[in-house]
C-alpha cells in the first residue's frame, strides 16, 4: 500500500501539488489569525501614568457596584463626581496636597512665529492642568520656567517655545497665552499647564487630589459612602486619562480577529475541501483500473485516505510554519493601521498551531471521504464509464446536509425578523449568519451550476461559431471541475457583497435616522471638550433663534435582576428639545419629561409610560424615575433622555438652533457664525453636521476589508490551483480539437472563454446569495421603521470578480499553451 501511495504521489504530482498548496495556505491563514487572536486574551501589565509619582490620589468613584443574586455587578461611570471642597480642605490638614483640575483645550492661530521656524500654533486635542500637579507624573521642565502670572502656560515640546504667544481655546473661549516653558511630551496626553488661579477659574470643580500622607489617614478623612475612591499603587491607573483604553482596544481587536478567524477559516476549509474532493474525483478512472485489477472497495478507500493523510500532514506542517511567519506581520500591520494598541504583539502560545494543524488534516481527510466512498462503491466497468462525463447528481447525504443548512439559515432569519429585528443589525450577527446561506448554496453547487451555466451561455451558444457551444458543453460535461472553480468565486463574492453591503446599508440607515430626528437648522459642536457657555448665551440672545443645549451622559439599569446595562443618554430641556427634533416617540410625550422622569426606548425591560425604573446616573447617583415617553428602537442609537439636573458633571457638547417662523435665516446664521468665531465654536448646517457624523469608516470597515483581502488572496490561489489541476487532465481534449482542425489560438481562446463563463456562474450564484442576505437586512430595518435603501458595494464586488476572472483565465490558458507544444497525435494517444 505504501509503495502504491508513493507511486501515486510521483505520477499525480500536479494534482496533489495543487491540493498541498491550497491546504497549506488554508492552515496558514487559520494559524496566523489564531496566533494573533490568542495574543488578545491578556495584555501586558500597565503601570500608572498620569499619577505615577503620587503617593495617594483621591478622586470620584469611576464605577457603580450593585449587589445581585448572581454576585456584585459593576459598570463604568461616564461622569465621576468631583471632590468636594470640604473634603479637599480636610485632606490638606493631613499633609501637602495638590488639586488637579482637568479640562479640554484646543489649539488656535498665533501671530508671532515660534522658535525653530514653527508657526506658534498649538493644534489638536489637549488637556489643561494646574502646574502644581505636574510633579505627580512627573513632568519636568526642559526649558524656561513654570507659569507664575495670569495668562502664562507651559506646553509640551514641539507645541511652542518659551516666549511664544499662542492662541488656546479653553472652556472660557479662545484667548492669547504666553509660553513660559516646555516639558517632555507624554505618550498618554498632550498637556498644557496653567497657573493654579487660571486653572481654578477655567474649571472650578476639583477632579482629583494628590495627598502626601498615609493611605489609612486619607481613607479616614474621606469617609465611607462618600462616593470617592482612595487610590494607591497600581490602582492609581484608574485616574489616568482613559484608563480602560488598553482593555477596550483588546476587546476590539479580539472581536475583529475572532470574526476574521471565523470567516477566513470558513473560506479556507470550504475551498480546501472542494479542491481536495475535486482532486480525488479526477482519479476515478484510476480507481476503476484498480478495481479491474482486483482491488477491493476497502483497499481503494484506504489508498485515498493514505494519500490524503500524507498530503494533509505535510501541508498542515507547512501551513503552521507559514502561520508562525505571518502572525507577527499581521500584528504589526494592525498596529500600523490603528486597529491595535502600539504594544500589541504575538506571544508564545502554541494551541493555535495545534488547532490549525489538526483542522487541516481533518479537512484533507473529509475532502477525500465522499469521492473515495463513491469510487469504492461502483463496479469496475461502471467506474471507467463514470469517469468520462459527470452526472451532476448529488449524494443523499450532501442533499440532506445542504437542505438542513439552508433551512436553518432561513429559520434564523425569520425568527430574527419576528422576535428581534434589531439583533440582525449587530456586527456579530451580520458577519456570521450569512455563512449558513453561503454554505447551503455551495453544497448545492453541482445542482445549481448546470442550469446557471446554460442560462448564461444560452445566447453565446446560438451565435455564429462553435466557441459558445463548446464552452457550454465542456463546462456542463465537467460539472465537478466547473463547481470546483466556481466555488471559491461564489464564496468570496457572497462574502464581499454581504459583509460590505450590510455594513454600508446599516451605516446609511443610521445616517438617515440621525438626519431625520434633527429638525434644527444649525448645529454647534466642539470637537475637543464642551461648547463654551458664552456661545450658548450668545445664541440665546439672537433674535429669531430657538436654542436647545444638550449634554452627553449615561444611565445604568439593572435588567432581569442580574445584568447591569449602561445606555448612552442625553440631558435636554424637554420644551427646547421638542422644538428642534423629531424623535420616534411610540408612547407618551417628550414634553412630559421633567426632573422626576426619564425617556427610554423599547429595548428596556421597563418601557411602559408611568412605570418607575431604578437607574444609576453618570456620576453614580441612584434614582428612581417615572417613564415619561418611549422611543422606537431604531438602529440602536435611540438612547435615553433626562433633564440637566440628572447630568451633573457633564458639559454641553451640542447646541441645536432652529430658526423661528418668520425670522431672517441669513441674519440668524450670520450672528451664529460670529458667535462661533468669538468663542471658538464650529457652527454647521444640519446637512453638514449629519454628513460629518455619518458612520462609514472606523475599525469595523477596516477589519472587513482585511478579512476580504485575506479571502481574496486565498481564493485566487485556490483558483490557480484548481485551474492548473483541471487543465492537466484536459490535454487529450485539446489534442482532439487540434486534430479536428482548430488552431492553437482557437483552443486557447476556448479555454479562456470557458474560465470566464465558470467565474461568471460563481459570481452570479454568489450575488444571489448576497441579495438574499441584504434583503433580510432591509426587512429588519423595515420592521424597525427605519427607511433605508439597500447599498450594494459595487466596487468590492467588481474587484473580486475582476481578480477572479483574471486569475482563472491566466491559469487556464498558461497550462493549455504548454500542453499545445506537444504534437496533437501524441497527446491524443497518451494515457490518462
Amino acid at each position: 500500500m505504501l509503495r502504491l501511495v508513493l507511486h501515486g504521489l510521483r505520477t499525480r504530482w500536479v494534482t496533489l501539488a495543487g491540493s498541498f498548496l491550497a491546504l497549506a495556505l488554508g492552515v496558514g491563514i487559520v494559524a496566523t489569525t489564531g496566533l494573533a487572536l490568542a495574543a488578545t486574551f491578556a495584555g501586558p501589565p500597565q503601570a500608572p501614568e498620569r499619577f505615577a509619582a503620587a503617593p495617594v490620589v483621591v478622586r470620584g468613584e469611576d464605577e457603580v457596584r450593585v449587589r445581585t443574586p448572581a454576585g456584585v455587578r459593576t459598570q463604568k461611570l461616564t461622569d465621576p463626581r468631583p471632590v468636594p471642597a470640604a473634603v479637599a480642605a480636610r485632606l490638606a490638614g493631613l499633609g501637602r496636597t495638590e488639586l488637579d483640575r482637568t479640562f479640554a483645550v484646543s489649539g488656535g492661530g498665533a501671530d508671532g512665529a515660534a522658535s525653530g521656524g514653527a508657526s506658534g500654533r498649538a493644534s489638536g486635542a489637549m488637556a489643561g492642568h494646574p502646574w502644581s500637579v505636574a510633579a505627580a507624573t512627573p513632568y519636568r521642565l526642559l526649558s524656561g520656567r513654570a507659569p507664575g502670572a495670569p495668562g502664562e502656560v507651559v506646553v509640551a515640546a514641539g507645541t511652542g517655545s518659551a516666549g511664544d504667544r499662542i492662541t488656546l481655546t479653553t472652556p472660557a473661549g479662545p484667548g492669547r497665552w504666553t509660553v513660559t516653558g516646555t516639558v517632555r511630551p507624554a505618550p498618554f496626553e498632550h498637556a498644557v499647564f496653567f497657573t493654579e488661579a487660571d486653572a481654578a477659574r477655567l474649571s472650578p470643580d476639583i477632579d482629583a487630589v494628590v495627598v502626601h500622607a498615609g493611605p489609612a489617614k486619607v481613607r479616614a478623612a474621606v469617609g465611607e459612602g462618600s462616593g470617592l475612591a482612595v487610590l494607591t499603587g497600581d490602582d492609581r491607573r484608574r485616574a489616568d486619562p482613559d484608563p480602560d483604553r488598553d482593555a477596550e482596544a483588546l476587546v476590539s481587536v479580539n472581536a475583529l480577529l475572532g470574526t476574521a478567524a471565523g470567516i477566513t477559516a470558513f473560506v479556507s476549509v470550504f475551498v480546501v475541501a472542494s479542491t481536495f474532493s475535486f482532486a480525488v474525483a479526477q482519479r476515478r478512472r484510476e480507481f476503476g483500473l484498480l478495481r479491474m485489477a482486483g482491488a477491493t472497495p476497502g483497499q481503494v478507500r484506504r489508498l485515498v485516505y493514505a494519500e490524503a493523510a500524507l498530503v494533509g500532514v505535510l501541508a498542515s506542517a507547512a501551513g503552521c510554519r507559514l502561520g508562525l511567519s505571518g502572525a507577527p506581520r499581521l500584528a504589526h500591520r494592525m498596529v500600523q493601521q490603528g486597529l491595535a494598541p502600539a504594544w500589541f504583539a504575538v506571544g508564545d502560545q502554541n494551541w493555535p498551531l495545534h488547532t490549525a494543524f489538526w483542522t487541516g488534516l481533518a479537512v484533507a481527510l473529509t475532502g477525500a471521504v465522499a469521492a473515495a466512498h463513491r469510487a469504492g462503491r461502483v463496479r469496475p466497468a461502471e467506474a471507467l464509464r463514470d469517469a468520462a462525463v459527470d452526472s451532476g447528481t448529488m449524494p443523499p447525504v450532501r442533499v440532506v446536509l445542504g437542505a438542513a443548512v439552508l433551512l436553518t439559515g432561513a429559520v434564523l432569519v425569520v425568527l430574527g425578523l419576528v422576535q428581534d429585528p434589531a439583533g440582525l443589525l449587530k456586527r456579530k450577527t451580520y458577519t456570521t449568519q450569512p455563512m449558513l446561506l453561503i454554505t447551503g448554496c455551495a453544497l448545492f453547487a453541482p445542482v445549481l451550476v448546470r442550469p446557471a451555466l446554460r442560462l448564461l451561455t444560452w445566447l453565446p451558444a446560438r451565435l455564429p461559431g462553435a466557441t459558445g457551444l463548446l464552452v457550454r458543453e465542456n463546462a456542463s460535461a465537467g460539472l465537478r471541475r466547473t463547481a470546483a472553480v466556481a466555488a471559491p468565486v461564489l464564496v468570496t463574492v457572497a462574502l464581499a457583497a454581504s459583509l460590505m453591503g450590510t455594513k454600508a446599508t446599516i451605516d446609511a440607515a443610521k445616517a438617515a435616522e440621525a438626519h431625520g430626528q434633527v429638525t434644527a437648522d444649525f448645529v454647534a459642536t466642539e470637537e475637543h471638550g464642551d461648547v463654551p457657555q458664552e456661545f450658548v448665551d450668545r445664541a440665546r440672545r439672537i433674535e429669531g433663534a430657538r436654542v436647545s443645549a444638550s449634554r452627553a451622559t449615561s444611565v445604568t439599569v439593572l435588567e432581569e435582576g442580574t445584568a447591569l446595562i449602561r445606555s448612552d443618554a442625553r440631558a435636554v430641556d424637554p420644551a427646547d428639545a421638542a422644538a428642534v427634533s423629531a424623535l420616534p416617540v411610540v408612547a407618551g410625550r417628550l414634553t412630559g419629561l421633567d426632573d422626576d422622569s426619564i425617556v427610554v426606548n423599547e429595548e428596556w425591560e421597563t418601557h411602559r409610560v408611568g412605570e418607575r425604573v431604578r437607574v444609576w446616573l453618570g456620576d453614580g447617583r441612584e434614582v428612581t424615575l417615572r417613564v415619561a415617553a418611549v422611543l422606537a428602537t431604531g438602529t440602536g442609537d435611540n438612547g435615553v433622555y433626562l433633564t440637566p439636573r440628572h447630568a451633573a458633571g457633564a458639559g454641553v457638547d451640542r447646541v441645536e438652533i432652529a430658526v423661528r417662523a418668520g425670522a431672517d435665516r441669513r441674519a440668524v446664521e450670520r450672528e451664529l457664525r460670529a458667535a462661533g468665531r468669538v468663542t471658538g465654536t464650529e457652527v454647521l448646517t444640519r446637512d453638514a453636521w449629519a454628513a460629518a457624523g455619518a458612520p462609514g469608516g472606523g475599525s469595523t470597515r477596516t477589519g472587513l476589508l482585511m478579512i476580504l483581502a485575506i479571502a481574496l488572496v486565498y481564493t485566487g490561489i485556490a483558483l490557480a490551483n484548481t485551474q492548473v489541476m483541471a487543465t492537466a487532465d484536459r490535454v487529450r481534449d485539446f489534442a482532439v480539437l487540434r486534430l479536428a482542425g482548430a488552431t492553437g489560438a482557437q483552443v486557447l481562446r476556448l479555454a479562456g472563454a470557458e474560465a470566464l463563463a465558470v467565474v461568471a456562474v460563481g459570481a452570479g450564484l454568489g450575488g444571489a446569495v448576497a441579495a438574499l442576505n441584504l434583503l433580510g437586512v432591509r426587512a429588519a430595518l423595515g420592521r424597525l421603521g427605519v427607511p433605508a435603501a439597500v447599498v450594494v458595494p459595487w466596487e468590492a464586488v467588481a474587484l473580486v470578480v475582476a481578480v477572479s476572472a483574471a486569475l482563472a483565465v491566466v491559469f487556464a490558458v498558461l497550462p493549455a499553451s504548454f500542453a499545445l507544444r506537444t504534437r496533437p497525435v501524441e497527446l491524443a494517444g497518451a494515457r490518462a
